[in-house]
């Protein structure tokens, strides 16, 4: 059953990914040759596994959140911040962190609402997920860590967040390295029904559309989040201390709450709050990102993966990555070749 569903999903990203881009984005164009010039000599070679802790988890109170995160490396280095998905936490760059450390620079890793020791100041917020509050976390993280600027980098709610970062507050965000390229949703694009095998691929998100979901994931979000993990990273031989380590995120007591109201506001079926609707307009045009970008592509990406669906989103310095053989998971499943592009895309800026 499990590589049925995976097969149907990989048809699903080559298929979906390819006939969203297209209809949100406008003509396709090739992706830019990559770039000559690297900075990865810096980066000591690090091999998945090589960690198992990110150290003491700091707290700090920013804008709606007491946020729990990861604070490795020197306070005085360059920052940069790592952002995780679902249903992953903090532990996708348990190596990736301590590498980047190594080479230099301060390694900022939050707990994303609704995951680990991060919790809402206020027993009355909304429990939205919608992009541009997620966003809005990680700025008011920044200026309570009073930092300027950074390298931001992501997959999956992480890859969506840091871009909606960099387009709409390009002056925080110093080079963005997101992996499955442009993840800026657009809602009026996801009301528009995909092929059937394409559908499958979300069956998750629909079932979630359900009370009989919203239920079933509050009773079984462990055993469904490490089928989750199965399809995405169908090569990745994980173990179970390695799954359970983050498991431990998703006893959140707003854990739920945020991964339902995330994919429900996707489809539009649950509804944002008005303080975000100027923000979400500018999204709905597709910005182009202008600060300097890698993307990274993976198996996950199926037919998507050599990513000239999106090459167009993404005006500065630009290159692209292929992954094979690795699945959703790239900073945990591939972290030198994650903190090297973090490494390399800083080198673009100057």
């Amino acid at each position: 059953m499990s590589e049925h569903i995976n097969r149907h999903r990989r048809r699903f990203l080559g298929t979906a990914a390819t006939s969203i881009a297209a209809a949100s984005l406008g003509v396709i164009r090739p992706a830019r040759a990559q770039s000559s010039k690297t900075q990865q000599a810096g980066v000591a070679p690090t091999k998945p596994g090589s960690h198992t802790s990110l150290g003491p988890i700091k707290q700090i109170d920013a804008g709606l959140l007491n946020v729990g995160y990861a604070d490795v490396g020197r306070a005085d280095a360059p920052a940069v911040i790592l952002l995780h998905g679902w249903p992953y936490d903090i532990h996708s760059y348990v190596d990736v962190a301590p590498a980047l450390a190594s080479a230099g620079y301060r390694a900022i890793v939050p707990y994303l609402r609704g995951y680990g020791t991060t919790r809402f100041l206020s027993s009355e917020t909304f429990r939205n997920a919608q992009q541009s509050a997620v966003a809005l976390d990680i700025i008011a993280l920044m200026d309570a860590l009073q930092i300027k600027k950074a390298v931001v980098a992501g997959f999956d709610w992480g890859s969506r967040t840091a871009a909606v970062l960099a387009a709409l507050w390009p002056e925080r965000c110093k080079a963005l390295v997101v992996v499955s390229g442009y993840l800026v949703t657009n809602l009026k694009a996801n009301l528009q029904p995909l092929p059937p095998a394409a559908e499958l691929g979300w069956w998750y998100q629909y079932y979630f559309s359900t009370e009989r979901g919203a239920l079933g994931y509050t009773k079984n979000r462990h055993d469904f989040n490490k089928l989750i993990w199965r399809n995405g990273s169908p090569k990745w031989d994980f173990d179970d201390a390695t799954f359970d380590r983050t498991a431990r995120s998703f006893d959140n007591p707003d854990h739920v709450s945020i991964v339902i109201h995330n994919y429900r506001w996707r489809l539009s079926l649950a509804k944002g709050e008005p303080r975000y609707d100027a923000l979400e307009e500018k999204l709905s045009q597709a910005p182009v990102i202008t600060v300097p970008a890698i993307t990274i592509a993976s198996d996950f990406d199926g037919a998507a993966v050599d990513g000239k669906a999106y090459a167009n989103k993404f005006s500065g310095k630009y290159s692209h990555r292929i992954l094979n053989g690795i699945g959703h998971n790239v900073p945990q499943e591939a972290p030198d070749a994650f903190a090297k592009a973090v490494v390399e895309v800083d080198g673009y800026t100057t």
